[in-house]
Parts: structure tokens; sequence; C-alpha cells
């Protein structure tokens, strides 16, 4: 895992993927004026990305993220959301594994006090085995954006 500067005790950490996505993100809502220019949000993440594949590691410690990163990965993160919950919940039935989701018990338990990086990491790890039925069975209660239109009314 690279150590960004700053760097303490590790708790969660950031999967490159995320700040792609991040990255992505911001690529969308402040283009570059002249198509060099970086906006301050995409150059903080850009250095982070930059170090990362430098040193060929998938993942950045959350702690010691240059205020800058995390405000602008913050920011992304923001718009995610926040559980996989799709209220089917079978470890309230003594399973260890939540079918509806994907999360341990302890996963579900603790939820509310992880880290944006734990959240992140518990997330990558339910999508990457895809066997919850977030995922197939009940697919559409997990289903993410707008929702479609009102039907027009009957005359």
């Amino acid at each position: 895992m690279i150590r960004l500067p700053l760097q303490t005790t590790m708790s969660g950490s950031i999967h490159i993927t995320d700040i792609e996505a991040a990255i992505n993100w911001w690529r969308e809502r402040s283009p570059s004026p002249d198509g060099v220019t970086l906006a301050p949000e995409l150059r903080a993440l850009a250095e982070v990305y930059a170090l990362m594949v430098f040193h060929r590691e998938d993942e950045a410690a959350e702690k010691g993220f240059p205020p800058k990163a995390w405000a602008a990965w913050k920011a992304w993160y923001d718009t995610t959301p926040d559980t996989p919950c799709i209220a089917i919940c079978s470890t309230s039935q003594g399973d260890e594994s939540c079918k509806g989701c994907g999360r341990s018990f302890d996963e579900v338990q603790h939820w509310p006090g992880m880290t944006p990086g734990e959240k992140r990491a518990v997330w990558r790890r339910i999508t990457i085995e895809g066997d919850a039925w977030r995922f197939n069975r009940y697919s559409e209660r997990a289903a993410e954006g707008e929702a479609p239109p009102p039907a027009a009314p009957v005359a």
C-alpha cells in the first residue's frame, strides 16, 4: 500500500479505481478550458494517482491523503450510495453473510462507524464477488440513478 505524505495509522484504504472514478467525475464537472489545464481538484487527485502508478500500488491509505486530494475524492464519494442494503437482511436471521447485500454480520453492524475507505473496500469486495441478491435476483432494488418519468395520463 502506498504511503502518502503525513501517513499515520492505517484504518481504511482507497482503491485506485475509486480515484479514477473521482477523476472522471471531476472531469465532467470541471472540463479543461484549453485541453491542458486541470482544475485544482483534478490536479490534486492526479498527483495521488501518479504516485500510485509509479509505485505500482493499487491502494492508498486514507490517513495521510493530501487534504486537497481528500476533499476532491470525498466530494465524489458523497455522490455514491452509502450502503449496499436492499432491505433484505439475512444476517438478522442468523446468516454470517447477508444474502441481500453481501456484507458480513460485523460489516452490517459496524457500517455507521466505518470510514469512507472502509466502506468502499466492502463495496469493492461485494461487487467483485457479485453473488449477493443485489446483483442478480433483486437487482431492481439496487437500481441507481434517476427514476423514469411518470407515464402520461390516459385520456
